[in-house]
């Protein structure tokens, strides 16, 4: 299959080696998909599709990579990541209330930096301690945060209720306050910083992230600075996670109280990168279409098999219940991930039909 060929693609130079896209048919197979993307679904696709389906798997899919440049390429665990997702939130929120003309995506950006900052602190204790100690350090500031943005009202412009709306959303003049307009916000965010996150990986830093993962004895005695090394994969995971958590208050949601983002999300974050597979940023975006999907999948089939004989609640329950059954199962068969079944798949198909 041409498509999978790499005759005359061969790495020649170590530049070669850190480009996205090695082969010239992956390349305009991503353009392709970002003009589908960016043109063609927005002219056919539904408020549904948009509301329950693309946009919270987006956000989804940045969350974990987030999580997995920290857990799976730095090897640091984590259960804070829907506190962080909070202050992203909840920073945009009060920069785009209380600093007068400042441009939408530039709150976005700074509430992530704002989300960096409180991850470099909840990062710290992971220079003297690791493994589920560390799990327990970051657990206390997912617990810490909601307490915070309820216990002080200025967070929430003295809203009784706790709950913060969406600000006006509006780029260069022109308002995206429809289903499409937050569903292009959002996949554009995304894309870009998907890019940054593949260079990351890349780059020195993502060598030194790989290194303090794989072994921290070897890696300091390489000269590497551990320290330092940690403390960046925590800021830059809080950064994404930051963003993320902007874009699931206000591009999906519309609204969001500090309770919203709960451990219960910071565990649907580790499920995705688990699921996906650990280290790999294409995992990000399978692991959040499992999660997104499945759920969608099983309530469909139960409607179809059981239709209106079935109560509601027990529906749901089931799906819970299958939705575990399933987790497990996948993890058992197939431990490294979607992506590790998807790039042997790949492998055989490039080889098919020599291969038996």
């Amino acid at each position: 299959m041409f498509i999978f060929s790499r005759a005359g693609q061969y790495p020649e130079k170590y530049r070669d080696e850190q480009r996205i896209f090695k082969l010239h048919e992956h390349r305009i197979l991503f353009l392709f998909g970002l003009l589908i993307a960016f043109i063609f679904i927005p002219l056919i696709g539904s408020d549904y599709l948009f509301n329950a389906i693309l946009i919270p798997y987006l956000v989804l899919a940045l969350a974990g990579l987030g999580l997995n440049i920290l857990t799976g390429y730095t090897g640091q665990l984590s259960l804070g990541s829907a506190a962080f997702m909070a202050v992203g939130a909840f920073a945009t929120y009060n920069l785009e209330l209380r600093v007068p003309y400042l441009p939408l995506l530039v709150s976005i950006f700074l509430g992530g930096l704002i989300a960096a900052l409180f991850g470099i602190l909840v990062g710290l204790p992971s220079l003297r301690i690791k493994g589920f100690y560390l799990i327990v350090s970051t657990l206390a500031a997912q617990f810490f945060i909601p307490w915070l943005f309820t216990q002080y009202s200025w967070f929430t412009n003295h809203n009784a209720s706790g709950v913060i709306t969406a600000p006006k959303m509006d780029i260069l003049g022109y308002s995206i306050n429809t289903p499409v307009g937050h569903y292009l916000l959002t996949f554009t965010i995304v894309v870009l910083l998907t890019i940054l996150a593949r260079n990351l990986v890349n780059s020195q830093y993502g060598r030194n992230f790989r290194a303090v993962r794989d072994m921290e004895t070897a890696a300091v005695t390489l000269g590497i600075p551990v320290a330092r090394t940690k403390l960046l994969a925590f800021a830059v995971s809080s950064f994404y996670l930051g963003i993320a958590g902007a874009l699931w208050a206000f591009a999906y949601l519309g609204t969001i109280e500090a309770d919203g983002l709960d451990l219960n999300r910071s565990f649907q974050i580790l499920f995705i990168i688990i699921i996906g597979g650990l280290g790999s940023l294409a995992g990000s975006f399978y692991g959040a279409a499992f999660i997104v999907l499945l759920p969608i999948v099983l309530s469909v089939l139960g409607q179809v098999l059981f239709g209106q004989a079935i109560d509601q609640a027990l529906l749901q329950n089931l799906q819970k219940i299958i939705f575990g059954a399933l987790i497990i199962y996948f993890l058992i068969k197939e431990p490294e991930g979607i992506s590790r079944f998807l790039r042997n798949v790949y492998q055989r198909l490039r080889t098919w039909p020599l291969r038996y």
